[in-house]
């Protein structure tokens, strides 16, 4: 058995690290409130963009965007893969991971070459170490990341796209759904789907007016669509983060819970030590004062 000073060293290490994982729970739900509210703001303009989008296509039936555009045969895949910048946040990078390592897996059974974003150290180190194509990375876009930062990644698989190098873009990311579950997402990106552009007969009247272009239908109409592209990866980074600091707190909560499920059980093994010490050493003097 352990001496009781060793034991007194363990549990003010684990106190100290209850006390560390404590205060990084309530970080993380503070920083997961505003993570929401951030969230919550970028869906208006996305939905803004895509309603215009919508009807603008459907007004010029004549002109199929390419990124309405499926194709026949695909030969080049491309996925922007969206994960964290720090751990400590349980199993979420793994289950996208996961995730994404499956299609990728099925692309490279099919003969399908497939090139790689990272949006997160985390999924830009597991893409290096699997020797994946990464064709464009961003990391460490913080708590509160701008559309800016994150448009040069993009452009690149959109590019790519145009230029025919690949035929289809996935993104993955972790789907927000309450402060306790959060759900690995794999949607495809391009070509837009019919889900993505839908509108409901309300969202139809109130869009139901024509346009002046300038310089043309068709030049006005793709770059609503990149547009449109750009805000669906952003509200994917927004709700990665919202779901990271809902992990995070979670994870921490449960640290800190066994930490003090811990601390509890060596304090019952020190008790015990202490109370074997006080009857060993009475045992000895009522023994000393027998002999005497």
């Amino acid at each position: 058995m352990a001496s009781m000073k060793e034991i007194r060293g363990k549990i003010k290490s684990v106190q100290n690290t209850r006390k560390i994982t404590k205060a990084m729970e309530m970080v993380a739900a503070s920083k997961m409130r505003k993570a929401q509210e951030r969230m919550r703001a970028a869906r208006p303009y996305a939905d803004k963009v895509r309603n215009i989008a919508a009807h603008m296509s459907e007004a010029n039936p004549e002109y199929k965007p390419p990124f309405l555009t499926k194709r026949e045969e695909v030969k080049g895949a491309g996925l922007i893969l969206i994960s964290t910048d720090k751990g400590l946040c349980g199993g979420m990078n793994t289950n996208i991971i996961r995730a994404s390592t499956a299609q990728m897996k099925k692309w490279t059974d099919s003969g399908v070459t497939v090139q790689t974003t990272a949006i997160g150290s985390k999924g830009l180190g597991f893409l290096n170490r699997i020797n994946a194509r990464v064709v464009s990375h961003n990391t460490h876009v913080g708590d509160a990341p701008r559309i800016d930062d994150l448009i040069g990644s993009i452009k690149v698989q959109l590019d790519a796209y145009m230029a025919g190098e690949i035929d289809v873009l996935y993104l993955g990311y972790t789907k927000f759904i309450n402060s306790i579950k959060q759900e690995p997402t794999l949607v495809q990106l391009l070509p837009l789907t019919q889900d993505s552009m839908s509108q409901s007969d309300d969202e139809k009247k109130a869009y139901s007016w024509d346009y002046v272009y300038e310089p043309s239908a068709e030049a006005v109409v793709d770059e609503l669509l990149v547009r449109y592209v750009e805000a669906l990866v952003y509200q994917a980074v927004a709700e990665n983060i919202a779901s990271e600091q809902s992990a995070r707190m979670v994870a921490m909560k449960a640290a800190s819970d066994n930490a003090k499920n811990v601390i509890g059980e060596l304090q019952l093994v020190y008790n015990k030590s202490r109370q074997a010490a006080i009857t060993k050493e009475l045992s000895e003097i009522v023994g000393g004062a027998a002999a005497v």
